[in-house]
């Protein structure tokens, strides 16, 4: 089983305004990460907010991690509720390819592009062995970043023809509501 989590802990300092929450059509960003996610993954968590459509989890060890904050918690849930690997994704990440979880098959890998989309597991340990990794790096002295935690767990960079869509300002998320009227 595959735990789906969505990474909605960051300060949306480029955004403006607490971008999770940005109107996409009838919905908002984040209610639109978790429907994405529970297409392919029974259970959804969403890291790194209070109050979510779904079960939230508090960034492990503490708020302001970035994204490998969000990635500790899923782990460690996954780990205590026998789950097999963690697929995130961030709240803002759109047009995911239909097929990602093959895409990303065999875990770990992410995307090229967009690293915190990924599929997280230890090839021998399982998601706690990949929990402890992360854990690791951040109560280490070292890079604190996707990458770091990509390369420790051997994880393979996916690279697609047509990356996903990542909205950083207003007026990203405007361009993609344009060309996707429906939402």
């Amino acid at each position: 089983m595959i735990l789906g989590c969505v990474l909605a802990g960051g300060q949306s300092t480029r955004f403006g305004s607490d971008k999770a929450l940005a109107p996409m059509g009838e919905s908002t960003l984040l209610a639109g990460a978790v429907a994405q996610l529970a297409v392919w993954c029974e259970t959804v968590v969403v890291a790194g907010r209070a109050t979510a459509p779904t079960l939230t989890l508090p960034d492990w060890p503490r708020a302001g991690m970035g994204p490998l904050g969000g990635i500790a918690a899923a782990l460690r849930h996954a780990e205590a509720r026998g789950f097999a690997a963690v697929l995130t994704i961030g709240v803002d990440s759109l047009d995911l390819p239909e097929d990602l979880p093959a895409l990303l098959s065999p875990a770990p890998a992410f995307l090229k592009e967009q690293p915190v989309i990924g599929l997280w597991t230890h090839p021998r340990l399982g998601a706690g062995g990949a929990a402890r990794m992360v854990e690791a790096i951040l109560e280490g002295t070292g890079r604190h970043s996707m990458r770091a935690f990509a390369e420790t767990l051997g994880a393979r960079a996916v690279q697609l023809d047509t990356g996903p869509a990542n909205i950083n300002t207003p007026a990203d998320l405007a361009r993609w509501s344009k060309r996707h009227p429906e939402g």
